[in-house]
């Protein structure tokens, strides 16, 4: 979620969103952060976790289910070595698509790339989809997501070669990911590049709002990802360029330009 370095009370979004956990792909021990971002969304009206819930190693999941309103929808496994999860969640999504009109938002948490399919259909269809998992996650199903966030452990960020791959831990101390790498990631800087051009003026000074609106019309991004709390971090910290603020009122207003 791009943040264009303001400091202002902003109004809770009111989206009705879908919440549907892969509990078989995805870690127990992040339901906090997973409900604490999704509500800088808006209001996550459906809550709901599929599996075998007669595993044991579901144990962890069934310890917070109650405590965060998720429900429980069972899938045994129709066949020895492999389950019915996926499909399962498949079917609810589309049935959510086509019967709840005001779920805006669909918030997919799993690393299972059999669900890339299901996330383009649901963009297609105009609804944003927030992916949660970790390093592993297919590149595709990360660039289908409306967003994307990791939810490994472990305290620092890194880069994966020039993907846009890098990550803290979920809820963890992000540590900013060194300026000679953000340069090497292709990827990186060409979407901030571009994203700057084109909501720059004459003199070619782009207002950071605008310029992270269109960072994430291209694709899944977040500062955080690379050590950053805020958008104006993330571009002051690249030598290639520059940030101003102005002050106005209460808040700062930030804009950015390519250095010459």
């Amino acid at each position: 979620m791009a943040d264009d370095g303001r400091h202002i009370m902003t109004e809770t979004p009111k989206d009705s969103i879908a919440l549907l956990i892969d509990a078989d792909n995805s870690p127990a021990a992040k339901i906090d952060f997973i409900i604490s971002e999704l509500a800088s969304h808006g209001v996550v009206n459906i809550r709901r976790a599929y599996g075998n819930w007669t595993k044991r190693g579901l144990s962890g999941w069934i310890e917070v289910l109650h405590g965060y309103a998720i429900q429980p929808m069972q899938s045994f496994d129709l066949v020895k070595g492999k389950n019915a999860t996926d499909m399962a969640l498949l079917i609810d999504a589309m049935d959510i698509l086509y019967t709840k009109e005001d779920i805006k938002t669909f918030c997919l948490v799993s690393s299972d790339s059999d669900f890339t399919p299901l996330i383009q259909r649901l963009r297609a269809d105009g609804k944003k989809v927030i992916g949660f998992g970790d390093q592993k996650t297919p590149e595709p199903f990360i660039a289908s997501c409306t967003h994307f966030l990791y939810l490994d452990d472990g305290g620092s960020a890194k880069v994966a070669g020039k993907s846009d791959k890098a990550a803290a831990g979920a809820g963890g101390k992000a540590e900013s990911v060194p300026v000679r790498q953000l340069k090497g990631n292709t990827k990186l800087m060409n979407t901030l590049r571009s994203a700057v051009k084109a909501a720059a003026d004459e003199e070619g000074w782009a207002a950071l709002g605008p310029v992270g609106s269109h960072i994430t019309n291209q694709g899944p991004f977040d500062h955080r990802t690379y050590g950053f709390k805020k958008l104006s971090d993330l571009f002051s910290a690249i030598d290639l360029f520059e940030v101003k603020g102005e002050k106005l009122d209460t808040h700062t207003v930030y804009r950015v330009r390519m250095k010459k």
